[in-house]
């Protein structure tokens, strides 16, 4: 987000958001965001909130049906950028359990903080969407 941004929008907090020293450095927050932004990986996030998960069980209780392979790739991932620890236990066929890390554990305050968010905001949400979607002579919206 750039400083330019901020006076479009009218913000009213005063500074930057984000305060980087050159645009193309980006203090790191892309590839963050890029993570948490994705379709899957806060799904991931919040179901390993509640303690140590094997694979199936994670896939399992993953609403909206993700796939193994995407399920793979996302807590590699996450593995990656240290947020979930993954624990193969030598059994035959091998167990694979995964669990949040320090790290990941406190990033679920701010994912808590944003459902909240959402759900306190949602008719007024929905309010605008309907008032836009008149406005713009769009019937019932796109869904």
């Amino acid at each position: 987000m750039s400083v330019g941004h901020r006076a479009v929008t009218g913000s009213p907090v005063e500074g930057p958001v984000l305060s980087c020293e050159t645009p193309q450095d980006e203090c790191g927050v892309r590839d963050v965001l890029d993570r948490l932004g994705d379709k899957w990986s806060v799904y991931v996030v919040v179901e390993l909130a509640g303690g140590v998960l094997r694979f199936k069980e994670l896939q399992r209780r993953i609403h909206g049906g993700i796939s193994q392979r995407m399920l793979t790739l996302t807590v590699r991932r996450l593995e990656r950028d240290g947020l979930v620890r993954r624990t193969v236990h030598p059994t035959i066929p091998p167990q694979v359990e995964y669990e949040l890390t320090e790290m990941g554990h406190s990033l679920t305050h701010l994912i808590k903080s944003l459902a909240d968010w959402s759900i306190a905001h949602r008719p007024a949400i929905a309010a605008a969407r309907e008032a836009y979607d008149e406005a713009q002579g769009v019937p019932g919206g796109p869904r």
